[in-house]
């Protein structure tokens, strides 16, 4: 390797001489030119028989006595990939950015909603007064993918509801069964006329959840966690079924159960 890169530096320092004597030669040599003719540099063809080095001079230029040129191109070429890679890493962070920056429409929020299963109101007032006693009735609603047996009073966990916030009065109008103590009636697969009101109450995170990866002779484990996002309603009222009438039950004071019968005499 040693004597290569002797030879290498020699030829190099040959190559350097030769031109240098060759330039030298060239404007030593008298050039008679006319007047109006354009000045050009080329050695006579006299000079170039004469002098048998000049072709080697003009070959040795053309030859790479190491691997730079491969180098370079090879670099190039890894620029160039590390280029797209980098245009590549810059358009996944836009696009997520564009994912992230997104404004939807009001007309866009509603088609969203109305896919889920919601419908937004508006903003619960402090002067309303949508809580009511329990009533014997129960709905089947269908919000997403999941569906919820609700009643009167009761409060669920969903999936966490985009277009809404805290105190927001809720619709639910995917209802797929209605019933009570004396009728039920069942969606195809929903019912149009049956309505199911909620508040949203807090939007919060889901217990966290391990997911672990591994595989055996690969020296390979992972270990992430994952808490899902989600929304807590209030059922308020639910309508599209005859509601019984309360019976109300009147119990017994206690001043009545103390009393006790008086005794009679017996003469």
């Amino acid at each position: 390797m040693a004597s290569l890169r002797c030879l290498r530096e020699l030829s190099r320092r040959a190559t350097t001489v030769l031109s240098i004597n060759q330039t030298r030669l060239i404007s030593s040599l008298p050039i008679s030119e006319p007047c109006g003719t354009t000045i050009t540099h080329a050695t006579p063809r006299s000079l170039t028989r004469d002098l048998p080095w000049c072709n080697l001079c003009s070959r040795s230029q053309g030859r790479h006595f190491s691997s730079k040129a491969n180098d370079t191109d090879e670099s190039s070429e890894g620029e160039d990939d590390d280029d797209d890679g980098d245009d590549e890493e810059e358009d996944y962070e836009d696009s997520a950015e564009m994912e992230v920056e997104r404004e939807y429409s009001p007309a866009e929020k509603v088609e969203a909603a109305a896919e889920i299963g919601y419908k937004v109101m508006g903003p619960l007032k402090p002067s309303e007064r949508l809580f009511k006693p329990y009533e014997p009735v129960f709905a089947v609603v269908q919000i997403g993918s999941h569906q919820f047996k609700v009643s009167n009073g009761d409060s669920i966990f969903t999936e966490k509801l985009k277009f809404c916030d805290i105190n927001d009065k809720l619709v639910l109008t995917k209802v797929l069964l209605l019933g009570s103590a004396s009728q039920t009636i069942i969606g195809r697969p929903i019912l149009p006329d049956a309505t199911v009101h909620a508040v949203v109450e807090e939007h919060a995170l889901d217990e966290k959840v391990l997911i672990f990866k591994k595989k055996r002779r690969k020296n390979y484990r992972r270990t992430t966690g994952h808490r899902q996002e989600l929304t807590k309603l209030r059922i308020t009222d639910i309508q599209g079924i005859e509601k019984p009438e309360p019976t109300i039950v009147h119990k017994p004071s206690k001043a009545a159960d103390t009393e006790q019968p008086e005794a009679e005499l017996v003469g």
